[in-house]
C-alpha cells in the first residue's frame, strides 16, 4: 500500500518527526531509500537505546523482520 497517506494525516496531525529527530517505541516510522523525498517504506519502532532506532518492518525481503538503524540515518524520512 501506499505510504503517502500516512505521511500526510501524521503532519496534518502535528504527530510528524522529521528524520534526525528521536523517536519512540511505537511510533511509526517511515523511510526514503532513494533520498528523493518520497516515502518508500514503513515500519514500527519498537525502542530506541543510545543511538540505534530498533524497528520491525513487513515486507523486508519478503518477510517481517526486527531492524536497526543509527538516529541520524538519512534513509529515515521521519
Amino acid at each position: 500500500a501506499d505510504c503517502v497517506p500516512a505521511v500526510k494525516w501524521f503532519k496534518s496531525k502535528g504527530k510528524w518527526l522529521d528524520g534526525g529527530e528521536v523517536p519512540k517505541g511505537g511510533d511509526i516510522i517511515f523511510f526514503d531509500w532513494e533520498g528523493d523525498g518520497w516515502v518508500d517504506h514503513t515500519g514500527i519502532v519498537t525502542g530506541v537505546v543510545d543511538d540505534k532506532v530498533f524497528t520491525v518492518e513487513g515486507n523486508s525481503s519478503d518477510r517481517c523482520r526486527r531492524k536497526r538503524y543509527d538516529v541520524k540515518n538519512p534513509a529515515i524520512l521521519g
